[in-house]
């Protein structure tokens, strides 16, 4: 779970965390996500969803699991970074996606 003192206000929203947490955590579960987030398990749910819906995120059915690839050559969203991919925000942060 999140610090409370240390999550007034963070330079990533809750998709950038979300983002991250599924490139190092592939198979994880949204509650796992949530927790990790410091989210509800309902805010985790629609974060993916929408993720998957603008092609951030691809999700693939493994028996009774998901499991999520990033697709890295996505721009970001926001004007000020459009011209930087996913693949460059993962670098920076080290987060590498695993899978």
């Amino acid at each position: 779970m999140v610090d409370e003192r240390a999550a007034r206000w963070t330079f990533l929203t809750n998709y950038g965390h979300v983002l991250l947490f599924i490139a190092r955590h592939p198979d994880a579960r949204l509650r796992d996500i949530a927790d990790a987030v410091g989210i509800t398990e309902r805010a985790a749910q629609r974060i993916v969803y929408d993720l998957v819906e603008e092609g951030y995120v691809e999700r693939t059915r493994e028996g009774r699991r998901n499991r999520y690839t990033v697709e890295l050559d996505r721009p970001l969203r926001h004007p000020l970074e459009s011209d930087h991919t996913i693949e460059e925000l993962m670098t920076t942060l080290g987060a590498q996606p695993r899978g």
